[in-house]
This record gives C-alpha cells, sequence and structure tokens, in this order.
C-alpha cells in the first residue's frame, strides 16, 4: 500500500507498508527530482538515499511541524487503512 501524503516545494511525500519493510521504525519516503530518500519519524533522520541540504531541511521542518499526523498516519498504514493528506510546508 502507498499513499501520497504530501507534496511542497517539488518534493513528494509518501508513506509505504508492506509486511516484509526493510525499516522497522516509522518512516516516510521523499521523491525531489532524481533524489529519494526514506527519513524517519520523528527524528527525520536519513535511513536510506539521499537528499540535497535544503530540501532534506525542509523535509525535517515538516515532519517536526506534523509529527502526531505522521504518527496517526503511520498507525493507520500499520493496519493496512486510507492514509490522510497532510498540510503542505508553507
Amino acid at each position: 500500500m502507498s499513499s501520497v501524503i504530501s507534496m511542497f516545494l517539488g518534493i513528494i511525500i509518501r508513506m509505504y507498508w508492506e509486511e516484509e519493510q526493510p525499516h522497522q521504525t516509522a518512516h516516510i519516503y521523499a521523491e525531489y527530482q532524481e533524489h529519494n530518500a526514506v527519513f524517519a519519524i520523528p527524528n527525520g533522520e536519513i535511513l536510506e538515499g539521499g537528499f540535497p541540504r535544503r530540501q532534506r531541511n525542509f523535509v525535517r521542518a515538516w515532519i517536526s511541524l506534523h509529527e502526531d499526523e505522521l504518527i496517526a498516519n503511520w498507525e493507520l498504514a500499520m493496519q493496512e487503512e486510507q492514509l490522510f493528506k497532510i498540510d503542505p510546508l508553507k
């Protein structure tokens, strides 16, 4: 299951849930141009991939602002339920 949960400043944020995930911690997938990275929730640590510094800082700020919503979405994803959209970084 995957869902785009937000888009801002050319960055697409997705959340996936599969039974055999390589990352056990709550996380999101971010895409920007040809860059892809997996960010941990809530600390914004990059678990996999790479991101330009400026966009990485935007994603980390967004995670910090929406931590509760991200955790709620993560719990929905684990139950294979529909995820909700989260406001973009403004």
